[in-house]
C-alpha cells in the first residue's frame, strides 16, 4: 500500500459512489444481512475497496460465517485495514476500516478460525472483487 492518504469532501465522495455505498463506506452505515453481493460468494479474487480500489482481502481467507455478511479471518496484509472502537449500538465492537481512505467496512470478532481466530465481518457494498 502506498503511503498516500486519500482524502476527498462530503460532495466528491457523493459525486462517485451510490446512495448505498456512501452511507455505508462514508457514514459507517450497514448493509441488511444477507442482501450484499459477496455474502454467500465463491469466486476466487481479490477484494479491493469500494471508494479507493486499495485491495484489502484476498478470497482464500474468506469463509462462511453464518452471519450474512462476507467473512475474512485477516486482511491481505497488515497495513491495509485500520481499527478503531464503535461504541455504538450500547456496546463495544472494533471497527475496520480501509487504511488509505479511512472507508467503514465493517466490524472485527474475535469469534474466527484459525490461523488467527478473527472475524472480519465485512459490508459487501464496501468491496469489489476481482476475479481471478
Amino acid at each position: 500500500m502506498s503511503n498516500n492518504k486519500i482524502t476527498k469532501s462530503k460532495q466528491q465522495w457523493q459525486e462517485t459512489l451510490s446512495e448505498e455505498e456512501y452511507h455505508v463506506c462514508r457514514e459507517h452505515g450497514t448493509e441488511r444481512a444477507f442482501s450484499g453481493e459477496y455474502a454467500e460468494s465463491k469466486q476466487d479474487g481479490i477484494y479491493h475497496c469500494t471508494c479507493c480500489g486499495e485491495p484489502l482481502f484476498i478470497s482464500d481467507t474468506k469463509f462462511d460465517s453464518g452471519t450474512g455478511w462476507p467473512s475474512f479471518f485477516q486482511p491481505i496484509n497488515e497495513e491495509a485495514i485500520g481499527e478503531s472502537v464503535d461504541g455504538k449500538l450500547f456496546m463495544k465492537r472494533t471497527e475496520v476500516h480501509c487504511s488509505k481512505c479511512d472507508s467503514h467496512l465493517g466490524h472485527v470478532f474475535p469469534d474466527g478460525p484459525q490461523p488467527t481466530g478473527l472475524r472480519y465481518c465485512i459490508n459487501s457494498v464496501s468491496l469489489k472483487l476481482k476475479e481471478k
